[in-house]
């Protein structure tokens, strides 16, 4: 079924929407789940409640593009589940690996008072992303907003995880002088 169809659905409140979504977007929505949260029954409940967030969400959402917009919200749920697990105990996966790897690129995280300063931070960040090449592009988001372990952004990206990672530290290193000459504090 087309994304336009199954945006048709949510909007006229048949319950096949999520059906449709479930078989077109499961198993994609379950792998970024798995990558930020390493859990499978956690990552589970983040797809459930990705279902639901689209069910309640549209209308008045209309998404073009339902998958990124389905993406954007397995990620946030799979982010908050992570923070209420994380604030029990601390684990390494590779969300906080793919994270820690951007520590010596990116200043520490917003707090409310900061939220400006975050709209602009996130601002010269996407400016920066528009400089680089589709493949350093594509190797960065892959690692850092799908956070895909190396070995599988470096095969997606058709090249070797040395290569992968070589490409990712010059990138980084890129963004930390980029956001100097844009006046952030690295």
């Amino acid at each position: 079924m087309q994304d336009e169809q199954i945006v048709s659905l949510y909007w006229d409140r048949d319950p096949c929407a999520i059906a449709e979504t479930q078989t077109k977007y499961g198993a994609y929505l379950t792998k970024i789940a798995m990558n930020i949260l390493s859990d499978r029954q956690d990552s589970e409940e983040s797809v459930n409640d990705t279902y639901l967030a689209a069910w309640n969400s549209m209308p008045p959402q209309k998404p073009s593009a339902l998958s990124v917009y389905l993406s954007r919200l397995t990620r946030r749920i799979s982010i908050d589940i992570f923070r209420r697990r994380s604030a029990r105990k601390r684990m390494g996966n590779q969300y906080t690996l793919s994270l820690s790897e951007l520590d010596e690129a990116i200043p520490g995280g917003p707090t409310p008072e900061e939220e400006m300063e975050t709209a602009q931070l996130a601002e010269s960040i996407n400016r920066f992303l528009r400089t680089l090449s589709a493949e350093e592009r594509n190797t960065f988001l892959g690692r850092y907003y799908y956070m895909d372990p190396l070995k599988e952004v470096a095969a997606y990206c058709g090249m070797g995880e040395a290569r992968a990672k070589s490409m990712l530290y010059r990138t980084r290193q890129k963004l930390k002088t980029w956001l100097e000459k844009e006046g952030y504090t690295v």
